[in-house]
């Protein structure tokens, strides 16, 4: 779907709400102090996965009107699939837990934000100072590919060519980075609905802005919330807890699905960066 941005100056991405109506709300009051209008933030799908206020967390992210993008989850919820279509490995951890958070996902949506989600669009394309951007959720033709910073340049430059794009905002993966791909970049915000698995509470979101001379800036931030509530509510739902550990701690449940450079920079807090492209 292609859309042109409204206005000028910055613009807010983000991903992974995942049901987690706290973080949701502390974006969105986040987006209201920078003055960044829903016409220029965008979401990179999961709206809803493992906390426990699937339909609120979706209709406060409706009611905010702001771009988004179908995620894997949306994309299983929509046609009520059996699964979250992640790609976790079978019985694994994170396989095995997303019997619970999915489980109840499905049973607690409500039909109209299924036919919500079923509308959405899989990817985004607009131009910011020329640039050609493409918002996808995993990968351009597979929707729930990981892609980290580890994976091999090539691959993503791969995808950028695939994409037909000078810049990607993608997501999926839940760990926010910043890679310069040849003259183009891939940008991952990270998410809002769980930590970084860097051993903060912190979710995490972009920032994009043209600068006035030449070249735009990309900013990785940190959100803070009151990350302790949604665990409340998560453990008071009364499944799927390992994830409400998660909240508390910042580590992941499982780190199953993590290459091994990731696995090793687990539980060490990421610091927020930016980078300049030309």
């Amino acid at each position: 779907m292609r859309l042109t941005l409204p206005g000028t100056g910055p613009a807010l991405c983000f991903g992974g709400p995942y049901s987690n109506i706290e973080a949701t709300r502390a974006i969105r009051e986040q987006a209201n102090r920078l003055g960044i209008p829903p016409g220029r933030v965008i979401c990179t799908g999961d709206i809803v996965a493992y906390c426990a206020n699937p339909n609120e967390t979706a209709q406060e992210i409706l009611d905010w009107g702001c771009h988004v993008i179908k995620g894997n989850c949306e994309e299983q919820l929509a046609q009520r699939a059996d699964d979250c279509g992640c790609g976790f490995g079978q019985e694994t951890t994170c396989d095995l837990l997303s019997l619970g958070w999915y489980g109840f996902a499905d049973a607690h949506l409500t039909d109209d934000l299924r036919c919500w989600m079923a509308g959405l669009p899989k990817t985004l394309a607009f131009e910011i100072s020329g640039r050609k951007f493409c918002v996808i959720h995993g990968g351009v033709k597979q929707i729930n590919r990981f892609i980290f910073p580890s994976t091999p340049a090539a691959e993503k430059a791969s995808e950028l060519d695939a994409a037909v794009a000078d810049v990607i905002i993608a997501g999926h993966s839940g760990i926010p980075f910043i890679e310069p791909i040849g003259n183009g970049l891939w940008f991952n915000a990270g998410v809002i609905g769980m930590p970084a698995n860097d051993g903060t509470r912190d979710g995490w979101f972009g920032i994009i802005t043209p600068e006035t001379n030449a070249g735009i800036r990309f900013a990785l931030k940190r959100l803070p919330y009151a990350a302790e509530n949604s665990a409340e509510t998560l453990l008071n739902a009364g499944y799927a807890t390992p994830y409400a550990e998660a909240l508390r701690t910042g580590r992941w449940p499982s780190i199953g699905i993590l290459p091994a450079g990731e696995r090793l920079a687990a539980g060490r807090p990421m610091r927020e960066v930016e980078y300049l492209l030309p």
